[in-house]
């Protein structure tokens, strides 16, 4: 079966019409079908309909995504349950380990990322994988340090995704791979985002779906959600009427 190929983190300036445009055509043309772009949470509604017209005209499906960084747990609480029901995608960007539990433990989160290249500060441990395991969270992983990092650097890097890895396999956790690129020079096809992930112990299908299958699951159930037919997990309106 052919699979989708998803980036779920392109880093698109939504001002920049012609560098956005750039993009989403290289990236339609590498192969993807699917991409998904973080918008500020005040982003106007015309501004993400006319990304959503760039995406239609390469033949690419479009998911809109916000990416909160909470300082405390009360504002990351306070800003999942206003935006929630905005947008496709929630990723939080874990950068204390009180932020990380809670995010890890909510099922209105989508994507946990340690955005952090300090290891000592990237908060992915056995309780964080055991908390988000009982949620719908996934792993994201950015493959654009190891683009752009060099020697002592990327090693450490790679170190750090080698332990994160194992403890994502360890508890069954899905592990979305993302670009988290903004240019598209940057870009890689989807096969060589996933041979990347070889660098830190995927195995060949681990990689494969986390480039396709793990990351549209998660844009599939959340269009789920937000359809006017959805009541509950499993519960969906068929048929409205007098004569049901």
């Amino acid at each position: 079966m052919k699979k989708t190929f998803a980036d779920l983190h392109l880093r698109l300036n939504v001002k920049d019409h012609t560098t956005a445009l750039q993009v989403i055509t290289k990236a339609a043309a590498l192969g993807y079908r699917l991409i998904a772009v973080p918008f500020p949470p005040e982003t106007r509604r015309d501004e993400v309909a006319k990304l959503k017209a760039v995406c239609n005209e390469a033949k690419i499906d479009f998911a809109s995504r916000i990416d909160l960084r909470p300082k405390t747990q009360n504002e990351l609480m306070y800003q999942l349950r206003r935006l929630r029901r905005k947008t496709e995608i929630i990723c939080v960007n874990c950068e204390n380990k009180q932020v990380a539990r809670q995010a890890a433990k909510d099922h209105r989160v989508d994507l946990l990322n340690f955005p952090l290249l300090d290891f000592r500060r990237r908060f992915f441990d056995r309780a964080e994988a055991e908390l988000a395991s009982n949620s719908l969270a996934a792993l994201e992983i950015d493959v654009k340090p190891l683009l752009a990092l060099e020697g002592p650097a990327r090693i450490r890097f790679l170190s750090s995704l080698r332990r994160e890895a194992a403890i994502a396999k360890e508890f069954h956790l899905p592990i979305v791979v993302s670009s988290g690129v903004s240019e598209a020079k940057l870009l890689r096809k989807p096969r060589e985002m996933a041979a990347l992930t070889f660098l830190f112990g995927l195995d060949k299908a681990s990689a494969l779906k986390a480039v396709s299958q793990e990351p549209a699951a998660i844009v599939k159930r959340n269009r789920e959600k937000l359809s006017a037919k959805f009541v509950a997990p499993g519960i969906r309106v068929i048929k409205e009427g007098k004569d049901c």
